[in-house]
């Protein structure tokens, strides 16, 4: 009886600390509040991305033509404000070619201008939604061990995309009618690289919740392929945003009657082709989508198989949602709700696809 009863104060002991150990000092339960914290930032941005589509579909994109990161957040409060700000807006190609010519009243203005505002209120928003809580974290020491350094990258990035949106709309201020899709393209694809980084690192952070000696999981070779695969399909989504290529046939599954489209310009030769012709980059983006599928399905099924059901669903279910919602884009003559949708599932297929990808390399080996 002696020896047995010894064994418990030493087995007591050991378990604190590699607790200790674990959690850094911190309490057990500090992993699930960040990772609750992070997941709530990245639905922030999900709504983000669901209103910078509306800006773009409205064409309100460059109705505030200064960054006035502060001050900014103010928006115009009597009509000799909103007339300073109608006056600017007047000065850029946008009004003097598109919208002056079709007699764009002030009523209008006011509602172009309310959508820029408000994407640019919830960029602020979203900023202090993460800068604020990780001041406090930090300073309380209840982030774990090696998250400090992900959590500052994840806030650079922030401020970044903040620089970004403003030097997409600078494009638009002076010699353009609209701003330039390769840096509309680098603006969305900045927004869903944080909001992928938002979700992996939540679900790093709810493992840690669950196993103290838990590590962060791994990019495998399988998962970093198939984001590739997407990145290349919400690439060419983006352009074709920014080209307005939507616009160019509302007929599926052939392009105006024919599968390949007619009146592809590759006078001007294959690569600027394939950045700037709306013809060919709405007939990739439409075509690339199968095999994203593809990828995704597999995916799916590799996930199923080592029991993650849940997660598999998750993946079938958003490409599902998203191809049937591109097609009626598509076939409506881009009917701006469905646009906005599409949009919006496109940011659900990027989170569930990282969230496969997670769980892929959970097991480190």
């Amino acid at each position: 009886m002696q020896p047995g009863l010894a064994l418990r104060p030493a087995c007591n002991h050991i378990a604190p600390m590699q607790n200790r150990s674990a959690f850094a000092g911190q309490t057990p339960d500090a992993p699930l509040k960040l990772a609750n914290w992070l997941m709530a930032v990245a639905f922030l941005v999900f709504l983000m991305v669901i209103v910078g589509g509306i800006t773009r579909l409205t064409e309100s994109g460059l109705s505030i033509t200064e960054w006035k990161p502060v001050t900014g957040a103010i928006p115009p409060l009597n009509e000799a404000q909103w007339m300073a700000e109608f006056e600017k807006y007047k000065q850029i190609p946008e009004y003097v070619e598109i919208n002056g010519p079709a007699g764009m009243t002030l009523a209008q203005f006011k509602f172009i201008f309310f959508w820029e505002w408000v994407h640019r209120l919830l960029g602020r928003l979203i900023g202090l939604a993460f800068a604020l809580p990780l001041a406090f974290y930090w300073v309380t020491r209840r982030i774990p061990r090696g998250y400090k350094p992900r959590l500052l990258a994840l806030l650079a990035l922030g401020g970044l995309q903040g620089a970004i949106g403003w030097w997409m709309v600078s494009s638009g201020l002076s010699l353009r009618t609209d701003v330039s899709h390769f840096r509309l393209a680098v603006h969305l694809l900045t927004a869903l690289l944080i909001m992928g980084g938002l979700v992996w690192t939540a679900l790093d952070l709810r493992a840690l919740a669950r196993n103290g000696g838990a590590k962060p999981a791994r990019l495998t070779g399988a998962g970093l392929t198939i984001l590739l695969i997407l990145f290349v399909q919400l690439l060419f989504g983006a352009w074709v945003a920014g080209l307005n290529a939507g616009y160019v046939s509302n007929s599926w599954p052939l392009m105006n009657g024919r599968f390949y489209p007619e009146g592809v310009d590759w006078s001007r030769g294959a690569w600027f082709a394939l950045t700037h012709d709306p013809f060919l980059i709405h007939f990739i983006h439409r075509w690339w989508a199968w095999v994203v599928v593809v990828a995704l399905v597999v995916l799916a099924r590799r996930l199923k198989s080592a029991g993650a059901r849940q997660v598999s669903i998750a993946i079938h279910s958003a490409f599902g949602t998203q191809i049937l919602l591109g097609i009626a884009t598509v076939m409506t003559g881009m009917n701006i709700v469905l646009a906005v949708l599409h949009q919006a599932v496109g940011a659900l297929v990027v989170a569930t696809t990282v969230w496969g990808a997670h769980r892929l390399g959970m097991n480190r080996g």
